[in-house]
């Protein structure tokens, strides 16, 4: 089943007075192309997170983020007691001895420095870590769901293009015999138009049988077929099968194009021109499958 490139997921785990965010979002892209804006304390575990992602999306130019919001006891800002008694004591003794007069309130205090700067270094646990990485696997597993309800209406709108093709190349068919009688005649028709000119009637029947083969589009409408039935086929696939539909479509165009420079008559280019307008919407929509 065709999977779509374009999808987001986002997840959210409590982790004691934490709460880890992970939000991934991706379009469609020639390869993986994986950009990630990390936390500090996760930064250590890049390498695995971005294995985690390659192994679930294979393709597209994915987004990732992961960061943490704390409550508001666990994000203030420390104040280091020790150190304020220290200024307060010193200042004092300074004043003092130095006969200044001194008033000194809360906000001086702790404008000086190291007052109120975290020192303490966070380490990433194990039990963080499994929590982190199953935020992480949910999102992913959110974009992947949203990724097959894209696909879904990616392959409902293939098998619609691809269903028109076979219409239109079954249209030709009431054209087919009647062209090659009506250059038959045409040709004949020219010739009896000069004067005084006598042909050899077997040596006609030789070249209008060679010049009727050059037109002949049986082989083209069979390869045509071929890969109409082939396209269907790998649309059913489960694996990604973006690339390969592009291929397919391409040598769809090829058989076309073969048609319409064969056709030489108006109502079969005009079909053929609907043909290459279904293909084309099948290729801009094929570079957005898997």
């Amino acid at each position: 089943m065709i999977q779509s490139m374009t999808g987001f997921g986002k997840h959210t785990v409590t982790f004691g007075n934490k709460k880890i965010n992970v939000e991934v979002k991706s379009l469609n892209s020639k390869t993986l192309d994986i950009s990630t804006r990390i936390a500090p304390l996760y930064r250590e575990k890049e390498i695995e997170i971005r294995q985690l992602i390659s192994d679930t999306l294979h393709r597209g130019k994915v987004e990732f983020s992961i960061w943490v919001d704390k409550d508001n006891v666990a994000s203030a800002m420390p104040i280091n007691a020790d150190l304020v008694e220290y200024y307060y004591q010193r200042i004092n003794e300074i004043a003092y001895h130095k006969d200044i007069s001194l008033t000194m309130d809360w906000a001086t205090l702790l404008r000086l420095p190291e007052v109120m700067t975290r020192t303490e270094v966070e380490e990433l646990t194990d039990e963080e870590w499994t929590a982190a990485s199953e935020a992480i696997r949910q999102a992913l597993a959110q974009l992947t769901e949203y990724r097959n309800h894209e696909g879904a209406a990616l392959q409902k709108k293939f098998e619609e293009k691809i269903e028109n093709i076979a219409r239109l190349q079954k249209e030709l068919e009431k054209y087919e015999t009647a062209r090659i009688e009506k250059i038959r005649q045409r040709i004949i028709e020219q010739l009896q138009q000069i004067p005084e000119v006598e042909y050899d009637h077997n040596r006609l029947e030789q070249e209008l049988i060679y010049y009727i083969e050059k037109l002949d589009i049986s082989e083209e409408k069979q390869r045509l077929t071929q890969h109409l039935d082939y396209f269907r086929k790998t649309m059913m696939l489960n694996e990604p099968v973006g690339k390969k539909l592009g291929f397919i479509a391409q040598e769809m165009g090829r058989e076309i194009n073969t048609t319409g420079s064969k056709s030489n008559q108006a109502e079969m280019q005009n079909i053929v021109v609907q043909m290459k307008d279904e293909l084309e919407q099948i290729k801009e929509q094929v570079l957005n499958a898997l």
